[in-house]
């Protein structure tokens, strides 16, 4: 039975000049076998970056914590930043 796939391709546009990268949303959730909309255990991710769950998981968990991540980690940021005012 063949995977299914992702729900749509999400777009993030960087820097003027430099290539969008598109991906799956919700693809790292399909290849960890985590239902979409419950969050992804710690174990699960530590063994997807660790590539016991093959290759393209691998990949996907190193985008989630590297490019995804940093909007959340800069967001929070400046929400605390805004709130000591």
């Amino acid at each position: 039975m063949a995977p299914k796939k992702a729900a749509g391709k999400q777009v993030i546009k960087g820097k003027p000049g430099s290539k969008p990268i598109s991906f799956a949303k919700g693809g790292l959730h399909q290849s960890l076998g985590v239902p979409a909309g419950k969050p992804i255990p710690g174990g699960k991710m530590a063994s997807a970056l660790a590539g016991k769950e093959g290759p393209k998981a691998a990949a996907q968990a190193r985008f989630a914590k590297n490019v995804l991540g940093k909007g959340q980690k800069t967001a929070a940021k400046n929400a605390r930043k805004g709130s000591s005012k």
